[in-house]
């Protein structure tokens, strides 16, 4: 089995040495990666200039390009065979709720998704990535479990979130829906030593709706957070509504 890795923090992560340490259990791994942090590229795919790989080891390669170029990349060239699994992460930070639609790491999942191909993003919801590490062990009993003979349905990929645990502290694991999450005075306005004015978005504070059965309401509670994701954002229930709008040109 080939097994491709990747993120979003870039190549010398300690999530993805982590991750790709645990899938090596499973078969053949490849890492193909971002040679920089590209935190919050979503799903951006890098098309006015030209993209450069360089490889770290024979099985690490370094992309100048985000995560989705990386997953792009490595299946159309620089693999030389199509990976059978495609695992994005683990990312250094939670992904839950609207953090999906930005998320470079979720984006990798879902590059490998649309190139039919089955993937998984882990995120992990702490803030010292060094707690990624003590999940090996327990990943390398959960990953198996995810990676279903057949794959996954089309168009759907699995999003994982691990709590801010010890790992023999965690309490299960969940299957759950994306909460919602609000950022207040994300944005600060400054001026540079040049007396510039500038703008800079990020920080501020963070409040969710921990609904139960949520994402994060499931790793509050001391639980893995196991969420299919499907690339159709189509608002299925609202379609007979707007039929009847009787719009026009």
């Amino acid at each position: 089995m080939l097994i491709l890795c990747t993120n979003d923090d870039g190549y010398r992560a300690v999530g993805l040495r982590t991750l790709a340490g645990v899938a090596r259990g499973l078969g053949d791994v490849r890492v193909v990666a971002p040679d920089r942090e590209q935190s919050a590229t979503s799903h951006s795919l890098t098309m006015h200039y030209p993209l450069r790989a360089h490889a770290i080891d024979e099985s690490v390669q370094a992309v100048d390009g985000t995560p989705t170029d990386c997953v792009a990349l490595a299946v159309g060239e620089l693999l030389g065979a199509r990976p059978d699994f495609v695992l994005s992460g683990i990312n250094h930070g939670p992904n839950m709720g609207e953090d999906v639609l930005y998320s470079g790491t979720v984006a990798g999942a879902m590059e490998a998704t649309i190139l039919g191909i089955p993937a998984i993003a882990f995120s992990f919801v702490g803030r010292d990535p060094a707690g990624i590490e003590a999940y090996a062990p327990l990943l390398e009993r959960l990953i198996p479990q995810l990676l279903r003979p057949g794959g996954l349905p089309d168009d759907t990929l699995l999003n994982v979130n691990l709590p801010a645990l010890d790992p023999a502290d965690v309490r299960g694991v969940r299957i759950t829906r994306l909460g919602r999450r609000v950022y207040s005075d994300s944005i600060s306005r400054a001026l540079d030593p040049s007396g510039r004015e500038y703008f800079w978005i990020g920080g501020g504070a963070v409040s969710w709706a921990a609904d139960e059965g949520t994402d994060f309401h499931a790793v509050e509670e001391g639980y893995i957070s196991v969420t299919p994701l499907h690339l159709d954002l189509t608002n299925h229930k609202l379609l007979a509504e707007v039929e009847q709008w009787e719009l026009r040109p």
